[in-house]
């Protein structure tokens, strides 16, 4: 599904995703368009690909981001059923909550 998925939006310079999608095919894909690969290899590759520390350490960020707002109940089970109602609760807890 990444590859719908990645056609959907608008080309970047890297993809930083976590180890689940070292597949072939993606950095493949990903190759093809110039896009940088930022995913550790799995622990079955025999040669690892190359990772780039610096870049991978923000993916860090946006999951502890993540991970705060699933602590909000209203947030986590999508309570509110209109988008503008959704995205009011999450301006609201952005201004509320400490991100460090």
């Amino acid at each position: 599904m990444a590859l719908p998925l990645l056609q959907s939006v608008a080309r970047s310079q890297r993809l930083i995703a976590d180890e689940a999608r070292d597949a072939e095919s993606l950095r493949r894909w990903l190759q093809d368009r110039r896009i940088k690969a930022v995913i550790p290899s799995t622990a079955t590759r025999t040669v690892p690909y190359p990772l780039g520390r610096f870049a991978y350490r923000g993916r860090n960020v946006i999951e502890r981001l993540f991970c705060r707002l699933n602590n909000w109940r209203r947030l986590a089970t999508r309570y509110d059923r209109l988008a503008p109602n959704d995205l009011a609760s999450l301006a609201l807890v952005a201004t509320i909550s400490e991100w460090t």
